[in-house]
């Protein structure tokens, strides 16, 4: 984590995150009871992260001081399913397979439901929010073709991770990591758990009362710390730490040779555990419940990367009118354009520029973000400057009853009533209509 000083001394230290989730994580139980105490469910969270950045460079994509959104969906680990997830199952995109990078292949398009049921993605969840990632980055206005799902490999992948992928868009700069979508498994619930002492689990309540198999581990501290010493605590924990198939085959090996080998991970050596050292055995017990640790998906999204990308896959250049120079224009979709539209008189009268501000009254009713300009500069600057910006579209004032909407990446236009332009406005930024579907419904204006 990033290190910094505390206070007028500066001798108290302190640490800046480096992600947002872990402030999730510590309130799971606040938020599994919000949520009815049952699975799954999700907590996301948008703020500042830190990362103590080497060498900071490439405008908004290397930083030490970034804007991260991250969002923590719990899930039981043994059903992973997504009842959304036929919602998005149909779609195909760019995926990056790890086989297909050792093999030294390209990026190729896959249809997600398939990859989910070929095993090359983990699980529905994970997949689920791959193709939700897709559509977002995708409606936001990134180029599909210039974005790709990356595979982590098996070397950068963390040790606790069942599957991570990462959404990597293609700028100047080359292929960039935007967003992250791992399978974290139970890791992070499991560490706090350990820290804090407070268990951080589910419960699955039985319609009726089960009988289950129990495995029983049982090491015999007194006669580990004779055998190991200092060693101690991390041999019981590792020995309580066994799966199954490990602590049945040490019982069959202690029964028939009085000693087992037992590989410590946290001494990075192999110890020998005699027959007295440890009792294995399995019972069978009724359980009204299952207590488990959920696993947790986590999109994690880098806005700062997303919007350098953004820039880059919005600007455009076309040639002026008089074919004499190239003029530049953001393509940026109505729905995250930050003004989206503009409204003009077509000359200086004072009747249109009445009708502009009322015009710009109601704009301002709808929630719409707009600028007025009233100057006398020709229309086509105006049209021009305003392209510069990205603002979608214009709002030409030439009549005292109708108006005419310009969009900007086609330059066509269609003539409105004064009272109806708000709302046509609102429902094409909002996304409920598109600019084709007003075309239809509006007269064509030819300048």
């Amino acid at each position: 984590m990033f290190q910094t000083s505390i206070g007028p001394s500066g001798v108290s230290p302190g640490y800046m995150r480096p992600e947002t989730a872990q402030g999730i994580f510590v309130n799971f139980k606040d938020l599994y009871y919000y949520n009815g105490n049952k699975l799954p469910f999700a907590a996301a969270q948008i703020g500042q992260a830190f990362r103590n950045e080497i060498s900071p460079r490439q405008g908004l994509l290397r930083v030490r001081e970034f804007t991260l959104a991250e969002i923590e969906h719990f899930v039981d680990p043994e059903d992973k399913s997504h009842p959304k997830f036929p919602d998005v199952a149909n779609l195909e995109f760019l995926m990056f397979p790890r086989e297909d990078q050792v093999a030294g292949r390209s990026a190729r398009r896959i249809n997600i439901g398939e990859a989910v049921a070929q095993g090359v993605v983990n699980n529905e969840t994970l997949g689920y929010f791959i193709g939700r990632v897709y559509l977002f980055l995708t409606h936001l206005g990134i180029d599909k073709d210039r974005l790709r799902f990356r595979q982590h490999l098996a070397n950068e992948m963390a040790h606790y991770a069942a599957d991570c992928w990462d959404a990597e868009i293609e700028c100047s700069y080359g292929w960039i990591e935007c967003v992250g979508i791992a399978d974290r498994s139970a890791y992070d619930l499991r560490a706090h758990t350990d820290k804090s002492g407070v268990p951080l689990v589910a419960h699955e309540k039985f319609p009726e009362p089960r009988e289950v198999e129990k495995l029983i581990i049982v090491p015999a501290k007194k006669e580990l710390g004779l055998a190991f010493k200092g060693n101690q605590k991390m041999v019981v924990e590792a020995l309580e730490a066994m799966g199954e198939k490990e602590a049945m085959e040490m019982k069959e090996t202690l029964e028939s040779k009085g000693e087992a080998a037992f590989n410590v991970c946290t001494l990075d050596k192999v110890v020998t555990i005699n027959k007295n050292m440890v009792s294995i055995s399995k019972e069978i017990k009724k359980e009204h419940q299952r207590v488990f640790t959920p696993s947790v998906i986590e999109p994690s999204f880098g806005i700062g990367r997303i919007i350098y990308c953004l820039y880059e896959h919005s600007f455009n250049t076309r040639p002026s009118r008089d074919g004499d120079e190239q003029m530049n224009f953001f393509s940026f979709p109505p729905l995250v354009a930050p003004i989206k539209c503009t409204v003009f008189p077509l000359v200086q009268n004072q009747q249109y520029e009445e009708i502009a501000r009322q015009i710009a009254k109601s704009l301002t009713v709808y929630g719409i973000s707009y600028k007025i300009d009233i100057t006398g500069t020709s229309i086509g600057k105006r049209y021009a400057r305003t392209d510069e910006l990205g603002v979608p579209f214009a709002i030409t004032v030439d009549s005292a009853s109708s108006v005419t909407i310009r969009e900007r990446d086609s330059k066509q236009q269609i003539r409105v009533n004064v009272d109806e332009v708000a709302s046509v406005i609102k429902e094409v930024t909002d996304g409920q209509s598109t600019w084709g579907d007003v075309l239809w419904k509006y007269p064509t204006h030819s300048s």
